[in-house]
């Protein structure tokens, strides 16, 4: 409570303070910007943007493999029914490698059958490049399409008849970036945001001497530091609400908005929480921002190790089939985005207001 009695007059003074003073900085503008133009474009940004995302999809494009081996004829003749590829043989393996390691060819393919019976298909590949991933897509459909042909073949020699092969199923590759990129961008661009927001909210009042002001006026700095995690963390779930408003107004509706949206906000909770408590141990700008993005790049880090990844929680929650792991994971956003809370205000009473003054 302030000196003055009101529990939260002063904390929602400073929230609008600085909610004002967010458009002073034009990198966060900018940012809003750019986000703003892509939740209200999205329809039509999807439409060039998805031949990155899905280089399958992308037209006019032609890779040229090498085909050898004892089975090539075959491989060959599957290969010429892919479009975008274009197959050439070659009488040996080493041929075909030559013609590789020469860029004669983009990918080589070597097929030969094993004692067993069954035939191996040795692919080389470049391992990077921009074009890496246009051929590495283009053999996996071919390697695909062989596989069911060879399948098909040796059916009529089994003592039990096989299941069928399958059709191949229709993909959208628009209905794929959408869910998987564009609405998981949407929703956690915000939450880095505030996070930096919140950064430079706690150490400008530090290096330009107005905490000092606040700390002697009738209000305490857990008060100020509520303020300014009440602003930064709230701005991203209004952020992520309008930009699910302007998405589903572009015919790409959403699924479970309120659980994105508490997504968001608990994501944002904690990260807001872990930037003013770094802005208020270091004191300084630029070590607080690169101690903020490193630790943003470790907990990206350390989310591939999780069951779901958040990435697949939203996308899981905006398609509509969310699993139980998913709405476990929810709840441990939640509880990370309290704790974190907590863990900010423990941190907060045990700041010395005069040392920190003093070390600005």
């Amino acid at each position: 409570m302030s000196r003055d009695g009101s529990p939260w007059g002063s904390r929602l003074t400073i929230a609008k303070r600085e909610l004002a003073t967010l458009k002073s900085e034009k990198t966060i503008v900018l940012a809003l910007v750019i986000q703003l133009f892509v939740a209200a474009f999205s329809s039509f940004l999807v439409v060039g943007l998805v031949s990155l995302y899905d280089p399958g999809g992308a037209e006019g494009q032609t890779v040229t493999v090498g085909v050898s081996g004892e089975q090539r004829h075959d491989l060959a003749a599957i290969a010429n029914q892919q479009e975008g590829v274009r197959p050439v043989v070659y009488d040996t393996g080493e041929s075909a490698r030559q013609a590789y390691r020469d860029h004669a060819v983009d990918a080589a393919m070597i097929a030969n059958q094993r004692s067993d019976g069954r035939i191996q298909v040795e692919t080389i590949a470049p391992d990077s490049g921009v074009e890496s991933t246009l051929v590495v897509v283009s053999l996996q459909e071919t390697l695909m399409e062989y596989e069911r042909y060879e399948r098909d073949q040796r059916s009529a020699h089994l003592d039990a008849r096989p299941l069928g092969v399958p059709e191949v199923p229709s993909e959208n590759p628009y209905y794929g970036f959408t869910y998987t990129v564009l609405v998981p961008l949407l929703v956690l661009l915000p939450v880095f945001i505030s996070g930096s927001l919140a950064v430079d909210a706690v150490t400008e009042e530090l290096e330009r001497g107005t905490l000092e002001l606040l700390a002697v006026a009738p209000v305490e700095l857990r008060e100020i530091v509520d303020g300014k995690l009440l602003a930064a963390a709230g701005l991203a779930p209004v952020q992520a609400a309008l930009w699910l408003v302007l998405l589903s107004a572009n015919g790409t509706p959403v699924a479970n908005a309120p659980a994105l949206l508490a997504v968001a906000g608990a994501l944002s909770l904690a990260v807001v929480s872990m930037g003013i408590a770094l802005a208020l141990v270091t004191a300084d700008r630029r070590q607080a921002q690169f101690l903020y993005s490193f630790g943003i790049l470790t907990i990206a880090g350390v989310t591939t190790l999780l069951p779901e990844h958040p990435l697949n929680t939203i996308a899981k929650l905006a398609i509509g089939s969310p699993a139980e792991t998913t709405w476990i994971a929810v709840a441990g956003y939640l509880c990370i985005g309290l704790a974190a809370l907590v863990g900010v205000q423990f941190a907060v009473g045990r700041v010395d207001v005069d040392r920190l003054l003093g070390s600005a």
